[in-house]
């Protein structure tokens, strides 16, 4: 546990530029909506192979707020890419079963991160709505 505070802390005050702490929490707390309006409207949509186009998604809005919110995405997207890996862990017996899924979803998140267009990951048929 002290080492996860420390990671987080640590990342924190490397993330945080001169532009000064208040910025970085606002843009790491409207990162972290983006990130959550994406998950939401994922839950919404219920449409099959939409997943990676919403991790994209959020990524992308999270990203555009700046150095906070590109941090918050990194945060959340990790901390889930480790919650998966240990449900895949409980439920499969470690297996191989739900890594792909895994590692699809985290490439979607980085090319959303990076700027790059989520909808390279939108399904032709998701409707216009998301």
């Amino acid at each position: 546990m002290k080492l996860c505070t420390g990671i987080v802390f640590c990342s924190l005050v490397l993330g945080v530029s001169s532009e000064g702490w208040y910025s970085f929490f606002k843009e790491a707390i409207q990162g972290t909506a983006d990130l959550w309006r994406a998950y939401w409207d994922m839950k919404e949509a219920n449409h099959q192979n939409s997943e990676r186009y919403f991790h994209a998604r959020g990524n992308y809005d999270a990203a555009q707020r700046g150095p906070g919110g590109i941090w918050a995405a990194k945060m959340i997207s990790t901390a889930g890419k480790y919650f998966q890996g240990l449900l895949n862990q409980y439920y499969y017996g470690g297996g191989h079963r739900g890594w792909e899924n895994i590692q699809a979803n985290q490439k979607a998140e980085e090319w959303g991160r990076s700027g790059k267009d989520p909808k390279h990951f939108r399904p032709s048929d998701l409707p216009e709505k998301f």
